[in-house]
C-alpha cells in the first residue's frame, strides 16, 4: 500500500472508533475516567486529519507540528483516564502530559518549512513510548487491573512501546531513508500497529465504562437519590472526603473510607431477570445509608461500588463499622430478594496507611473491596493491611 492509502485507512478507523466512543460519551453523560478517553479519541482524530493534510498540501509542515502533538496527546491522555479510573492523582500528570505535547509542536515548529517530513520525529517517539509504558503499567494495577479486558490494553501498549524503541533506534542508527527503517519501522506497520491500537482501545475502554455504567447512567442515579437526599455522587463524596481530611490533619484524627462492592449482578439478571436485580440495587443502596453511622459520609451513584466517609477513633472502630455494615446488608438482601444474594465486598481504606488525601483512601478502599468480594475467606479486609475483620468478627465470615 502507498503512504496516502495507509493515511485514508488508519483515518478511517480512528475516526469511526473516535466517533462511537465519544457519542456514547455524551448519551451516558460520562464523566471523569470517560471524557479523557474521549479527549484522547479526539487527539487520534486530530492525528489522522493532520496527516493526510500534511500528504495531500505541499508545503503544510504545520501539519506535522499539529499531528505529532496530537500522536503524544492521545497517548498521555489514554494513560491519564486509567489514572483517573484507578482514583490517582492527575494534576501532575495533565502537566506531564501538556509538556511532552508542547516540545513535539515546538520542535516541529523550530524546524520550520525547511524541517522536512521527519522533523521533531524522535520527540514523537519518546513520548510515545513513555506514555505507552506508563499506560501499560497503570492498566496493571488498581481498579482498573480487576476488569481483566485492561490487561488486553496492557499488552497491546507494551508492544506499542517496543515497537517505538525499536523504531527510536532504528531512525538515529540508520536513518529514516534506510531500507531496516522502511522494510519494518515504515509508514505502513506502523499504520497498522495505530490500527490494532485503536480497536482495542475502544473496546476494552468500553467495556470499562460498562462495568460502570450504573454509576455513570440515569438509573444509578436514581436508585441512589431514592434512598435520601443525603446520599452524595461520586464527585460530590470526594470533595466532601477531601474537606474531611483536610480537618481531620489538623487535629491528628483518624480518617476512614470503608467502600462496599456488589458483584454478579449481570449473572443474576440473566438467571432471574432484571426486576430481582432492580430489587438488589435497590436493597443495597438504601442499607449503606441505614447501616452507615448517621453521622457518616454516603456517596456514589449506584452499583457496583458505594462508600462511606467516616472520623474514627482507632482502626479497631473502623472494622466493627464495616463488619457492621456487611452483617446488615446480607440480612436486608436475605431478607427481600427472595435468597438470590450477590457477591458482597468490603473494604476499608485508612488515613493512617493512605494519608490524608482522599483520592487515595478511597481508591485504597474500593482496591480492598474488590479483593473481599473475590475472597473466599472473608468479605471484608482492611486495605494495606494482610489480616481480615474475619479475626475479630466472626459474623463476617461467608
Amino acid at each position: 500500500m502507498d503512504a496516502f492509502s495507509v493515511y485514508v485507512m488508519v483515518a478511517l478507523v480512528v475516526n469511526v472508533c473516535g466517533i462511537i466512543f465519544i457519542v456514547e460519551t455524551l448519551l451516558r453523560r460520562d464523566g471523569g475516567s470517560g471524557r479523557i478517553w474521549s479527549l484522547s479519541f479526539l487527539a487520534s482524530m486530530l492525528m489522522t486529519i493532520s496527516y493526510v493534510i500534511w500528504y495531500a498540501l505541499d508545503g503544510a509542515w504545520w501539519a506535522v507540528a499539529v499531528g505529532n502533538g496530537a500522536v503524544v496527546a492521545a497517548g498521555g491522555l489514554l494513560w491519564l483516564g486509567s489514572r483517573h479510573y484507578n482514583g490517582r492523582h492527575t494534576a501532575w500528570a495533565m502537566w506531564c502530559v501538556i509538556a511532552a505535547v508542547a516540545v513535539c509542536i515546538g520542535s516541529v515548529a523550530v524546524a520550520g518549512p525547511d524541517g522536512g517530513d521527519w522533523a521533531g520525529a524522535i520527540w514523537m517517539f519518546v513520548g510515545v513510548f513513555a506514555f505507552s509504558a506508563l499506560g501499560a503499567i497503570e492498566c496493571a494495577r488498581g481498579s482498573i487491573a480487576a476488569q481483566r479486558t485492561a490487561w488486553i490494553l496492557a499488552g497491546v501498549l507494551v508492544v506499542q512501546f517496543l515497537y517505538f524503541v525499536a523504531r527510536t533506534s532504528a531512525f538515529i542508527s540508520s536513518g529514516p531513508d534506510s531500507s531496516l527503517f522502511d522494510m519494518w519501522f515504515g509508514t505502513t506497520n506502523t499504520g497498522m500497529l495505530t490500527v490494532i491500537v485503536s480497536i482495542v482501545a475502544l473496546s476494552v475502554t468500553s467495556v470499562l465504562r460498562a462495568a460502570r455504567a450504573p454509576v455513570r447512567g440515569y438509573e444509578g442515579v436514581r436508585t441512589a437519590r431514592a434512598a435520601g437526599d443525603d446520599i452524595l455522587s461520586s464527585e460530590d463524596f470526594r470533595s466532601a472526603v477531601d474537606s474531611l481530611c483536610a480537618r481531620a490533619a489538623v487535629r491528628g484524627e483518624l480518617v476512614g473510607v470503608i467502600s462496599v462492592k456488589v458483584g454478579d449482578l449481570d449473572q443474576i439478571s440473566t438467571a432471574f431477570g432484571s426486576d430481582v436485580v432492580r430489587t438488589i440495587t435497590g436493597v443495597w443502596t438504601g442499607g449503606i445509608r441505614a447501616h452507615a453511622p448517621s453521622n457518616a459520609l454516603v456517596g456514589g451513584d449506584g452499583p457496583p461500588m458505594m462508600s462511606v466517609g467516616v472520623l474514627v477513633v482507632s482502626p479497631a472502630e473502623a472494622r466493627r463499622q464495616a463488619g457492621a455494615i456487611y452483617r446488615g446488608l446480607f440480612d436486608d438482601l436475605g431478607s427481600v430478594s427472595g435468597g438470590v444474594i450477590p457477591v458482597l465486598g468490603v473494604g476499608v481504606g485508612l488515613s493512617s496507611t493512605a494519608g490524608f488525601d482522599a483520592g487515595a483512601l478511597i481508591a485504597l478502599a474500593e482496591s480492598a473491596a474488590e479483593e473481599a468480594s473475590r475472597s473466599i475467606e472473608s468479605s471484608v479486609l482492611i486495605g494495606g493491611e494482610d489480616a481480615s475483620v474475619a479475626a475479630d468478627y466472626p459474623g463476617v465470615k461467608r
